[in-house]
């Protein structure tokens, strides 16, 4: 039999409900491929392995008498460490945080215990998920399975490195700022990152982002990515933001979509290779009968960048004054922030917030208009060295800490919908990603968009050496 830590999720469940593999079988071998793969990735920085073995041996008795709890029964899955897991750390990838247990699963992974899905253990991010890298001075920095001189991108660094190394295959994730997508993106992974409320949450770790951060799925396949959605996506009274969305359904066959083609925003560089493997991608959407029309973003990037800013100064630097007044982060440019942060008025904020709505407006009224998706690039660059923040420069073009991850952060502030999807490589076998963003809601259609792209361009098939 094939490795089963190769094997996609949906896979997995359906051997189990054959009776030709057991969790069990499954929990062994992926446990004794973490111990052999993740000292040199550092992707995942906690493990429980007594509470993945007793869930495991449930899941075991659960399939063989009939009686599954979900379709993803049995299945490993990591969680990011600022997802909070009950009785296992929650550090945050600060050292503020890194004696926090808590004492009750946030909501979506509450659910994916009560689906049956084996809690294998915790990933590795940079401090307070605020950085495009992972690295922390915590647990240390976190490698790219597909070249390990080199970052698997963040926030949700440990995430992608597991699954794209077969650590688990599965994972949950958060994104704030393109904390999954660039990931995925750098890792040849699918991610999601879902409306605002589309997957609810409470009994999480404080909002620094607002509502700009959502948890969500991370695989290696469209199929295992909309199993997981299903399980965490329903609404619940317990966050407000859910009201209005049922059950999270995917169109069987994607209508043909009007997608605008921005190949780079403003004047901000591209990698030569990520922009032509970008527009080869629009051109293949093309064949395969959607209208694509180039054209430039609906909105000026850098006058968002401020709203961005102000609002992640701003949840820094009442974090640290609501919970550790007399301490500081470790990393210069988290202090930085977080001073910059205690210097703002609060009617800058208001300000921001009040750009922020009109900004959610505006898309609407795009989407409204006629069109289905943006497509852009995930990333504007290729992998860079895994210790060090960002890359310097893009293209020949110096760029500042977050030029490579201008394409994403729109879609936050907006509160819309972004499908990350694996294109064709690098000439050096790197994975590169582009991103498609929806209007809100639509978060089912990029799915089906995703579904009908995998199935025309496969990429599961790919794995590190």
């Amino acid at each position: 039999m094939t490795d089963p830590c190769l094997l996609p999720a949906t896979t997995l469940a359906g051997l189990f409900a054959a009776g030709t593999l057991s969790p069990v079988a499954v929990l062994d071998a992926v446990l004794a491929r973490i111990a052999r793969i993740n000292p040199a990735l550092n992707a995942i920085v906690a493990l429980d392995e007594a509470g993945a073995r007793a869930a495991a041996t449930a899941s075991a008795a659960r399939w063989a008498a009939g009686v599954p709890l979900s379709p993803l029964d049995g299945v490993p899955i990591t969680v990011k460490d600022n997802i909070a897991v009950a009785g296992m750390p929650c550090a945050w990838g600060s050292p503020l945080f890194a004696g926090t247990i808590p004492a009750r699963d946030e909501l979506p992974v509450a659910r994916c215990r009560a689906a049956g899905l084996v809690i294998l253990g915790k990933t590795n991010v940079p401090e307070f998920t605020l950085q495009g890298y992972t690295d922390n001075p915590v647990f240390g920095v976190t490698r790219n399975p597909w070249n390990t001189a080199l970052t698997p991108g963040g926030s949700s660094g440990g995430a992608v490195a597991a699954v794209a190394a077969g650590l688990g295959p599965i994972a949950l994730g958060t994104d704030g700022g393109g904390s999954i997508r660039r990931p995925c993106s750098h890792t040849g992974l699918v991610g999601l990152k879902p409306s605002i409320g589309r997957v609810p949450r409470c009994d999480g770790l404080p909002a620094i982002l607002h509502d700009c951060e959502q948890i969500g799925p991370i695989a290696r396949t469209t199929a295992d990515l909309v199993a997981l959605m299903a399980i965490i996506a329903p609404p619940d009274a317990r966050d407000p933001s859910s009201r209005g969305f049922g059950a999270f359904a995917v169109p069987e066959t994607p209508r043909r979509a009007r997608i605008l083609f921005v190949p780079r925003f403003g004047a901000h560089p591209v990698d030569p290779e990520i922009a032509e493997r970008t527009a080869n991608a629009a051109q293949r959407l093309r064949v395969l009968g959607h209208q694509v029309e180039e054209g430039s973003a609906p909105f000026d990037i850098d006058a968002l960048n401020p709203l961005f800013g102000a609002i992640g100064q701003s949840g820094l630097a009442w974090l640290l004054a609501e919970r550790f007044p007399s301490q500081a982060p470790t990393a210069p440019m988290l202090q930085e922030m977080a001073a910059a942060g205690a210097a703002l008025p609060a009617t800058a904020l208001f300000a921001a917030l009040e750009g922020v709505g009109a900004f959610r407006r505006r898309m609407a009224a795009f989407f409204a208009a006629g069109w289905d998706a943006i497509l852009t690039p995930a990333a504007a660059a290729l992998p860079w060295p895994a210790a060090e923040i960002a890359p310097l420069t893009i293209a020949g073009q110096a760029v500042g800490p977050r030029g490579h991850a201008v394409f994403t952060n729109f879609a936050n502030l907006a509160g819309l919908p972004g499908i990350a999807l694996p294109i064709e490589p690098s000439a050096t076998g790197l994975p590169i990603g582009v991103q498609l963003v929806g209007a809100a809601g639509a978060d089912g259609m990029l799915c089906a968009l995703a579904a009908a792209w995998e199935r025309a361009e496969p990429w599961a098939g790919r794995w590190p050496g």
